[in-house]
């Protein structure tokens, strides 16, 4: 097991990280810009150092000042938490060039799962069920038209090396994807620097569902359960739980299979996250796979006693997993929500200072923080500033918990999302175990 790692990230994740390192006895090294000197996982960690100004490019993209770090502090690893430069293969290579340890996958691998068309054809080779489309890049709009006409109308318009919705649009007719495709097209190329885009049958409704994997050094694979991250805003996360309300039994099984599957067919190495989209008779179909810990990961540990930070660190310096399959059974029900720094209404961020921040205690309830009481929120990095998960013996309890835990939440200096959080909670659609990802948008008049 390592001596010290160095955490390339910030905030609750970073925190999250030092948390394990301290119970394992792993010394742990911070990073952090100039907004973020006086922040808790700064304090929290072992040591600490500088990288660079506010903005992320001058700080926490910085690779050289953060591999420097690394050896300059004697760090053995680096773990790189998620966002940010998680799913950066090219880190990941320099992070290995420079003799230290990437805890994660393979960089090849993050690389393939980074390209949507790449991840296609391999899940479809894999016999992991596709969305009906293309696997290779259009040339064109009107080669996009054509191959619509072919699926049929609707179609999701897509960038290859997307995210977060960020080059990616529904169009119901040939009209809409000729209006559609050069503005998606030349914001993907200037987000990710590939413009490269394909069209899929358009899944109405579905649900997001998303199976938790672990895989070693030693070609064991196994899946933790599955996670349903249906309510989301603008293609974002805002509620997950776990286990899915929705699936049955039955397709559990099978949707865990097609994750080991996938897992297996492109050798991976460590957590990551295989994603679905679910129909509304159950057919699940490959979305994607996150090459990194996911935001919602405490659900999953809630429901299945792993600790995956721990694993993940197993994993890395070679150790076999101990856990079967058959080992793992799921105990109760656990929500996650994620609180925001933003207008409830608007959306908008709303940076500021913290003037006070009292969160609940109690049986079931658990919190990952990145702020307290005088803590500064910067425009400068996600407004995600907490997550608060409750666990219960029941899904109706886990419920009853957030509801009470979001009422005793108190945050003044700052707007936050807990007024529609509550409202989330309190919704009859929510509380029936059926939302998809149009629930917000939906309903978005009784959650104002």
């Amino acid at each position: 097991m390592f001596q010290k790692i160095l955490i390339a990230n910030r905030g609750e994740i970073a925190r999250r990280v030092i948390r394990t390192c301290d119970k394992l006895g792993i010394q742990t090294v911070a990073i952090y810009s100039t907004a973020d000197a006086d922040s808790l996982h700064v304090r929290d960690a072992s040591e600490s150092y500088a990288v660079g100004e506010a903005q992320v490019n001058q700080s926490y993209l910085n690779v050289d000042a953060i591999i420097d770090v690394a050896k300059r502090s004697g760090a053995e690893a680096i773990h790189p938490g998620y966002g940010l430069l998680s799913e950066n293969a090219d880190f990941a290579r320099a992070v290995e060039a420079a003799g230290l340890t990437w805890i994660g996958p393979k960089p090849e691998v993050i690389e393939e799962m980074g390209s949507k068309l790449a991840a296609r054809q391999r899940m479809e080779d894999a016999g992991v069920p596709i969305i009906k489309g293309t696997n290779n890049a259009v040339a064109d709009v009107d080669e996009a038209a054509r191959i619509a006409g072919d699926i049929g109308y609707p179609v999701m318009l897509k960038a290859s090396a997307g995210g977060g919705g960020i080059g990616m649009q529904a169009v119901h007719d040939e009209e809409a994807l000729r209006k559609a495709f050069d503005g998606n097209q030349q914001r993907a190329a200037n987000f990710f620097g590939d413009g490269t885009m394909f069209v899929e049958q358009l899944i109405e409704a579905p649900h997001h569902v998303e199976v938790q994997v672990l895989a070693d050094t030693h070609g064991n694979v196994i899946p933790v359960f599955e996670r349903e991250c249906s309510v989301q805003r603008r293609n974002q996360k805002v509620v997950e739980e776990a286990p899915s309300p929705f699936i049955s039994p039955e397709t559990r099984e099978q949707m865990l299979d097609a994750a080991v599957a996938a897992a297996q067919a492109i050798n991976y190495t460590n957590a990551g996250t295989i994603e679905f989209l679910v129909d509304a008779s159950q057919n699940f179909y490959f979305l994607e796979m996150n090459t990194r810990l996911q935001v919602e990961h405490p659900i999953t540990e809630e429901i299945s006693g792993l600790d995956l930070v721990e694993w993940q660190l197993k994993v890395a310096s070679g150790e076999t997993l101990t856990v079967k399959r058959e080992d793992l059974t799921i105990n109760g029900h656990a929500i996650e929500v994620r609180i925001y720094a933003e207008d409830p209404v608007k959306f908008f961020p709303s940076p500021g200072t913290i003037q006070t921040f009292s969160i609940p205690e109690g049986e079931g309830i658990r919190h990952e923080l990145s702020v307290e009481a005088g803590s500064v929120v910067t425009p400068f990095y996600d407004p995600m500033i907490a997550k608060l998960v409750t666990h219960g013996d029941t899904r109706d309890v886990a419920i009853e918990r957030m509801t009470d835990a979001l009422d005793q939440y108190e945050v003044t200096g700052i707007k936050t999302n807990i007024p529609l959080l509550r409202k989330i909670m309190a919704h009859p659609v929510f509380k029936s175990g059926v939302t998809t990802t149009k629930f917000i948008d939906e309903y978005k008049e009784e959650l104002k």
